[in-house]
Parts: C-alpha cells; sequence; structure tokens
C-alpha cells in the first residue's frame, strides 16, 4: 500500500515537473525572434558561402597554373628549333662581359631565329579566330614590328643610313626569298597541279609597291640630277609630303581591304574536290585567342630587346668579318628579322593556303614600303634627324627592278615551283650585288 502510494505520488510529481519544464522550453522559444531565426541562417549560408568560394579559388588557381604550364609546354617545349632560345641571353651577357662584337652580333642572330618563328606560329594560331585576310596582316604587322623598333633605335642614334638599308632589304627579302620560298615549297608540296591565289589582290598590292616605288625614286632623282630650288632642303621637304601622302594612301588601303571591299578578298574557291583533298588539312588551334595574344605581345618585346643589341655590334661585327655594312644591313638583317614571314608563308603555302602566304609577303613587303618607311621619315621629322627617302641611286634601282619581277610573275593568279625558284635566284643575284657594293655615303 505505501509503496504503492509511493509510487503513485512520485509518478504524479515527475507529471508535474515535466509539465512546469516543457511549458518553460516553450515560452523560452516564444522568446527568440524571427530576427534571431534569420540571423542564424544567414550566419548558416555565409559559412557555407564562404566555403564555397574557398573551394572555387582554390580550383580556380589550379586550372590556372595548369593552364599555363600548358601553353608555355606546347609553345616553347614543342620545337627544336627552340634549342637556340638559350643564345639571346647569353648575347647579352657577352655584351656587358665583354667587347667582342662579331660574337653578340652571331649570338643574337640565332637567339632572335626561334623567337621569330615562335611568333609566326602564334600569329598562325590567332589566324584561326580571325580569317585568312585579318590573319595574313597581323603576320605582317607582328613580322614587322621588329624592323620598326630597329628602325627607331638606329634612328636615335643617328644611324640613318642602317635604317634605310634595313627596310629596304626587308622589302628585297618578303619579296624574292620569302615568297620564292612559299612558291617553292608549295610547288614541290602539290607538284601535280597549280597553286592558285586571288589575282585582284596580288595586282592591287603590285599597284601600291610601284606606288612606293614612285615616292623613293623622285627624291633619288631629284639629288643625283642636281635640280632642287634648295639643295638638301628641297629633297628633305619632298620626302617628308610624299611621306605623309604614303601614310594617307596605306590608311586607305586597310580601309578598302577590311571594310569596304571584303567580298574581293576572299580566298579562291578550289571546288569540291580540293575541298575534299583539303579535308585533312582542317586543324584546330592548339591555343585559345588571348593565349595567342599574349605569346605575340612577350615574343615581340623579346625580339625587339635582342635586336637593340643587334644593332649595336653591326658596325663592330663588320670589322671583325670584313663585311660591308651594306650587306649586314640589307641581307643578313632581313633574313632574322623576316624569319615569322619566312616560316608562316612556308608553312601556309604547304597546306595549300596560297592567298594567306601572299598576304604574309607581299603585304609585309606594301606594309614596309607604304608605311614602316613613310612613318620613319615622320619619326625622324619629330626627332629632328634628316630621315629622308632618297634611298640612294644603287638601292632605288634595285627595288624598282624587284618590284617589276614579282608584278610581271604574279599576273597570271597561279603559281608552282619554278617561278618559286626563279624568285629565290634573283635573291643571290641582289645579296651578291650588295656584297660588293660600296656605300657612297
Amino acid at each position: 500500500m505505501y509503496y504503492t502510494f509511493f509510487g503513485s505520488n512520485r509518478t504524479q510529481k515527475e507529471i508535474e515537473s515535466l509539465k512546469d519544464r516543457s511549458s518553460h522550453e516553450i515560452e523560452g522559444e516564444s522568446l527568440i525572434s524571427p530576427e534571431k531565426i534569420g540571423q542564424k541562417s544567414h550566419s548558416f549560408h555565409e559559412s557555407q558561402l564562404g566555403s564555397s568560394y574557398g573551394e572555387w579559388r582554390i580550383w580556380g588557381s589550379k586550372h590556372l597554373g595548369s593552364a599555363v604550364f600548358m601553353s608555355i609546354r606546347i609553345v616553347v617545349f614543342s620545337n627544336k628549333l627552340n634549342l637556340l632560345m638559350p643564345f639571346g641571353p647569353l648575347a647579352v651577357l657577352i655584351h656587358i662581359l665583354t667587347d667582342h662584337n662579331g660574337w653578340v652580333f652571331f649570338l643574337t642572330l640565332l637567339g632572335i631565329t626561334p623567337l621569330a618563328e615562335r611568333l609566326g606560329y602564334a600569329t598562325e594560331q590567332l589566324a584561326f579566330y580571325t580569317g585568312d585576310t585579318v590573319g595574313g596582316l597581323l603576320n605582317a604587322t607582328f613580322g614587322n614590328a621588329t624592323e620598326i623598333i630597329i628602325s627607331i633605335y638606329a634612328l636615335k642614334s643617328g644611324m640613318i643610313r642602317v635604317v634605310q638599308q634595313s627596310l629596304l632589304g626587308s622589302i628585297l627579302s618578303n619579296m624574292l626569298l620569302v615568297l620564292g620560298c612559299a612558291f617553292f615549297c608549295g610547288g614541290i608540296v602539290f607538284n601535280k597541279k597549280q597553286q592558285v591565289f586571288n589575282k585582284a589582290i596580288a595586282v592591287l598590292n603590285s599597284g601600291l609597291l610601284l606606288m612606293a616605288v614612285m615616292g623613293l625614286l623622285f627624291p633619288a632623282v631629284l639629288h643625283f640630277t642636281h635640280t632642287e630650288v634648295h639643295f638638301g632642303r628641297s629633297e628633305l621637304a619632298l620626302s617628308r609630303f610624299s611621306s605623309c601622302i604614303m601614310l594617307l594612301a596605306y590608311g586607305g588601303y586597310l580601309f578598302f581591304q577590311l571594310k569596304s571591299q571584303k567580298n574581293l578578298y576572299k580566298p579562291i574557291s578550289e571546288g569540291e574536290i580540293l575541298h575534299e583533298e583539303g579535308s585533312d588539312d582542317d586543324e584546330g588551334p592548339e591555343i585559345s585567342k588571348w593565349e595567342s595574344v599574349i605569346w605575340l605581345s612577350i615574343l615581340t618585346a623579346w625580339i625587339a630587346i635582342l635586336s637593340q643589341y643587334l644593332v649595336d655590334a653591326i658596325e663592330g661585327a663588320s670589322a671583325t668579318w670584313k663585311m660591308p655594312v651594306s650587306f649586314i644591313s640589307v641581307v643578313l638583317l632581313p633574313l632574322v628579322g623576316n624569319a615569322a614571314e619566312h616560316a608562316s608563308a612556308i608553312m601556309f603555302a604547304m597546306k595549300d593556303k596560297l592567298d594567306i602566304s601572299l598576304g604574309v609577303a607581299i603585304g609585309s613587303s606594301t606594309q614596309i614600303s607604304m608605311f614602316a618607311i613613310p612613318f620613319c621619315v615622320v619619326v625622324g621629322w619629330i626627332m629632328g634627324r634628316p630621315m629622308d627617302l632618297n634611298f640612294q641611286l644603287f638601292e632605288t634601282a634595285t627595288l624598282f627592278i624587284t618590284v617589276l619581277v614579282v608584278a610581271f610573275l604574279l599576273q597570271e593568279g597561279t603559281s608552282n615551283y619554278f617561278k618559286g625558284l626563279m624568285l629565290i635566284l634573283c635573291y643571290l643575284i641582289v645579296a651578291a650585288s650588295f656584297f660588293v657594293h660600296v656605300d657612297p655615303t
């Protein structure tokens, strides 16, 4: 009885205590405001977002690092010619430690060669995203950036003849050697047929090159016939006026090519059969568009730095090797500076993309003659340097004959390996002529 009564009494007390405790919990829960509940949920979401942002940042850094490593591996370590890249820093080191200008010049030539080839590769990758015409213009632009920077540096040093001869050599090299090698290699690969290109582009570029010859010819004739109104000053004034006209003409050419007459510059359709034959060449880009732009900027900057050491070592190399400065300026310097165009034009010709090869070789010559040369005259005008368009009689005659030969070979709109061989042999004659030529100035 007592146990039962005690047990029932205990049970009642436990029930009452549970009721009291549950009522206190309900009151406590009612004291929690909705704002506090919102703060708790907000803090929970912040912790979740913070952890996801940290994970995303870690993943992004890992992905960026792997992308950079892959880009370096593709651009730098995928070509055996890049084994020559260390010669560039070695040339800079020798220039700082010693006075052996011959070795500095030679090592700089070796160091620039793979950089120029990689410049052509990066431009080819960018051409996948831009098209043939813009790709050819980009290749000509980045290929000629080295010559323009060399010219400005030489103008600051007062080396006007080096500027004139190096730019002239770039035109001759592109029109004879680069275009000749492209025609020759393309003709060897596709020896069963004639390669074709857009005849309208070739005719228009030939006309621009003849206009450039006119701009260079009149100051030289005025000088050597002694028919100036004011000796020395009239020749310089005519050169500056002609340079402004040539820059205006080149700007109109760019507008005509890229905006006004786009259809004129579309590559020639080869038909269904040739399209099927070229289906194996439908390759995709190996690097992205922005990677191509970044690599183009890096390579152009490094080539420009090495080009300064190249210019400084020209006279010392000429004395060491007993070689005329005119030969070094007209032949050796453009060979290195045009290595990008040389490699790119050959690669495109061997893929039966002759319109791009023509845009690279002839387009580069047009850009140098109608933009780079008058641009240097204007820059010299600003610097107070007497840079003019009088390239002397021998150099002007060489350019005139070269433009005529190339214009005759391009008028049919077809190419083969024999036309390429003729252009290469013409370049050898020009190189030999400058080897025995003494600059009168």
